[in-house]
């Protein structure tokens, strides 16, 4: 399995040293799971989105991104995900990590510190180049769309 060093740095390792870094949970596991950086336990409502902190910025390698995506548990059992699913993360970005979490379950839900809330998956980049053409080639589909082949 290749390896791709990304480098992590706590916003202010006095207010958030306490947590663990982002880490897989086994040997196999693709996603880094992020640990909620809130001072004080949060209630996310029914229908409710948050923005929750994670305490750090992340420095990914120029030809990568991180993709914020939910912990499978938490959606299932609670409806609890992430809200821009998946989420990204750019290279260039060196801000602090923040997970936009929705509620789509019943019943609230309370998120305490170091609650493992999302994960994080390492993906490799390919960049588009756009070019305008006067037609497109055609396919055996054409332009149907959003259930056009039946349940």
């Amino acid at each position: 399995m290749k390896e791709i060093t990304v480098q992590f740095c706590w916003i202010d390792s006095e207010k958030y040293g306490d947590l663990e870094l982002p880490r897989y949970h086994s040997a196999l596991a693709a996603g880094l799971d992020v640990s909620a950086a809130v001072c004080e336990p949060v209630v996310l409502n029914p229908g409710q989105i948050d923005l929750l902190p994670s305490g750090f910025s992340v420095a990914i390698p120029v030809g990568y991104e991180l993709q914020v995506r939910p912990r499978s548990g938490l959606a299932i059992r609670h409806g609890v995900t992430v809200v821009n699913s998946p989420g990204t993360i750019d290279a260039d970005y060196r801000g602090e990590v923040r997970i936009g979490l929705i509620n789509l379950g019943h019943e609230p839900y309370l998120i305490n510190r170091g609650d493992r809330i999302a994960q994080l998956v390492l993906a490799p980049v390919t960049r588009a180049q756009v070019q305008l053409v006067t037609s497109l080639d055609s396919t055996s589909r054409g332009d149907g769309g959003f259930g056009h082949t039946g349940k």
